[in-house]
């Protein structure tokens, strides 16, 4: 499990466009957002990056960074960015189900063609939303079970809008005895 203000595990990929990512060589002023997402084959995924897409520039506002990352390969993950009609966000693809794992990811099998008619992969990963520090601790982290009821990025944003003014930490570091 991901602890808050504790180093992430590392991340490196290729984008789409944008070279290589590391998230240790990251350097927006207040962090990088991370949404893992399952994949080409997920119509809500789909919808869900698109509204990522929208909110890019007001996170860069705020001296944040964003990524979309998943498991498929290039070719998916380029369709995927077509679909939405990326233009300023950052996608990456070949996450290692193993990295997933280490994220705290939910992993699953395939159930064959979904609603769209596009096949899963034999195993993916579930969502994820992180906003990871420049120092590459934890911020905040959501994971799911489900590709259901997600995050919004409006209320990080609006989150960020506090967050930043008033230093507030993030929370849910403890780890002693209760």
């Amino acid at each position: 499990m991901l602890i808050p203000r504790q180093k992430t595990p590392g991340l490196t990929l290729p984008t789409l466009d944008h070279g290589p990512f590391d998230l240790s060589a990251e350097t927006a002023e207040r962090g990088t957002v991370i949404c893992f997402y399952r994949g080409l084959h997920c119509p809500i995924c789909a919808t869900y990056l698109k509204e990522f897409e929208k909110k890019v520039a007001a996170f860069a506002e705020r001296g944040v960074n964003c990524i979309a990352v998943s498991s498929d390969g290039e070719e998916r993950a380029r369709a995927m960015a077509e679909k939405i009609e990326a233009k300023e966000l950052r996608f990456g693809y070949d996450l290692p189900l193993s990295v997933a794992k280490e994220w705290g990811l939910y992993i699953s099998t395939s159930r064959g063609k979904t609603s769209i008619g596009i096949e899963e992969p034999a195993l993916f990963a579930e969502p994820g939303l992180f906003l990871v520090t420049p120092e590459q601790t934890l911020y905040y982290g959501s994971v799911q079970t489900m590709p259901f009821v997600r995050p919004h990025f409006a209320e990080l944003v609006a989150a960020l809008d506090f967050a930043i003014p008033n230093n507030y930490p993030a929370r849910g570091e403890y780890t002693g005895a209760v």
